[in-house]
């Protein structure tokens, strides 16, 4: 299975014909295992500890947020147990020049996929986007 071919389609452009997502990452979640499988340079540097945060029990993220790739971000709503949504969405603190990003975690059996919005990229963007690479991961049992 080629996991590039995943980040290739979160990366195309949407009905607006605006490509949404700025970087994307798969990580696997199994116990044990867990690591970064395929990423854009932005999302390289996720570390294992992330991932089993993002993986484990988010009770604490609504007050303390989490990290992703060292950048903190709060928790704006999450659904990453409610079938058939399985999306966390967050939002990075503001950058140096004031920008903050959107990000859409999905949850599959054996990974989370992590898409990073571009600037102006909505929810819905990014949960689309997310939602169309889960199910089918979920699909094919990963």
């Amino acid at each position: 299975m080629s996991w590039q071919s995943y980040i290739d389609t979160l990366r195309t452009a949407d009905q607006s014909g605006q490509v949404p997502i700025a970087e994307a990452a798969i990580c696997g979640i199994e116990p044990g295992q867990e690591s970064v499988w395929v990423s854009t340079p932005g999302l390289s540097n996720i570390t294992v500890d992330e991932i089993k945060k993002l993986a484990g029990n988010r009770s604490s993220f609504g007050q303390t947020g989490v990290y992703i790739g060292g950048t903190r971000c709060r928790l704006i709503r999450d659904q990453l147990d409610v079938e058939p949504i399985y999306a966390l969405d967050l939002k990075t603190a503001a950058d140096a020049d004031g920008n903050a990003y959107g990000i859409c975690v999905g949850k599959s059996k054996k990974t989370v996929v992590i898409a990073k919005g571009i600037k102006d990229a909505t929810g819905g963007q990014l949960s689309n986007k997310v939602f169309t690479v889960i199910s089918h991961l979920r699909t094919a049992n990963y």
